[in-house]
């Protein structure tokens, strides 16, 4: 039941047909599991904080460094070296005293990934490397949680949900874990502050429409949100016939490195020297490709499963995009399928 002082607090929102009270006692009495405490998940526990989500855990082995501040917004300076799973825990207490919340000081594991996740309803993934992202959804997929995604790139986010009332999961987009060198992180690369509040914002919204059952999910489809253009993508996948039933967790193996990403001064060289030997494949949406494009053929990313057949396996594959994140993800995407060799354009055609 919700009290006198919770009806007051959250009367914009009850009041609103697809809520309701029992929309809003349906947030009240769901319990939500946030894997980690940064740039994603700062946004994301504020506003389920916010909307009242009744039980919210927090796991993250991490301390709050300086350089955390312009984009992980529930720090200050004189959060500066503590647990950002206590800090978080204790401002958004302050935040909203009608709702628990627990800190889990320490970091997602094969030993510790099944205990966590099982006691909560719904499962938020906002951690910044592949090792993580591949044990949650797994352990997921292994307990038929639902898992809300995110990710932020530079100036690029991605969002999506997995294991939705059996949807595709994270291996049927990603079958396997790039290389530990492929993708860098914020420290390595940069990333805009205000990216993962977009993103963020995003998945709390994701959350909350599960949550309370309105609305259409991102089950199926991965969106991709641009801060420099404001564009916004939806790019639909299934679940892939050939992934393996996950009935228990184990850690993933991340290579050192391969051969599938090129430069565009690669590209021209190759082209210059053995154009017969190159099949540029560009995974834009058809109105980017004809707005601007370096040749080659256009084929969007969310068609690339069922034109993999075409592909020619004697040449060498080179997929292309914007940024260089969506031919990455082709890349990865079509690795159980297509046999020949694929490449990457680094960082995109612009």
């Amino acid at each position: 039941m919700l009290t006198r002082e919770e009806l007051k607090r959250y009367n914009r929102q009850i009041i609103l047909p697809e809520i309701g009270l029992e929309g809003q006692q349906k947030l009240k009495a769901a319990k939500v599991l946030m894997v980690g405490a940064g740039g994603l998940g700062c946004p994301v526990l504020q506003y389920l904080v916010a909307a009242g989500v009744g039980e919210i855990g927090i796991v993250d082995d991490d301390l709050v460094d300086e350089s955390n501040l312009h984009r992980q917004i529930l720090y200050s300076l004189a959060d500066v070296g503590k647990s950002k799973a206590v800090v978080a825990a204790e401002k958004l207490k302050m935040m909203n005293p009608y709702i628990e919340i627990t800190a889990f000081q320490e970091r997602i594991s094969t030993e510790n990934a099944e205990k966590l996740i099982r006691i909560y309803d719904l499962i938020i993934d906002g951690s910044d490397n592949f090792p993580t992202r591949y044990l949650v959804n797994d352990t997921c997929v292994a307990l038929n949680k639902t898992l809300v995604f995110g990710s932020i790139f530079k100036f690029e986010g991605h969002i999506s949900v997995f294991n939705f009332k059996g949807g595709p999961q994270y291996r049927d987009i990603f079958p396997e874990a790039p290389a530990d060198n492929d993708v860098p992180n914020c420290a390595e690369i940069g990333v805009l502050g205000v990216l993962p509040g977009l993103a963020g914002l995003y998945m709390a919204n994701e959350a909350i429409k599960i949550i309370c059952e309105i609305g259409e999910t991102l089950s199926g489809k991965l969106m991709t949100v641009n801060a420099l253009d404001n564009a916004v993508s939806v790019f639909k996948f299934g679940k892939q016939t050939q992934q393996k039933p996950i009935t228990k967790t184990k850690e993933v193996e991340v290579t050192k490195g391969n051969n599938q990403e090129i430069s565009i001064e690669e590209l021209e060289n190759w082209l210059k020297k053995t154009p017969d030997e190159v099949y540029l494949v560009d995974v834009r949406e058809d109105y980017e490709f004809e707005d601007y494009n370096i040749g080659g053929i256009n084929i969007p990313f969310d068609e690339l499963m069922d034109e993999a057949g075409s592909l020619p396996k004697n040449k060498k594959i080179v997929f292309c995009c914007r940024s260089g994140q969506r031919s990455k993800m082709a890349v990865e995407l079509l690795k159980p399928v297509f046999k020949g060799a694929m490449y990457n354009l680094k960082n995109g055609i612009y």
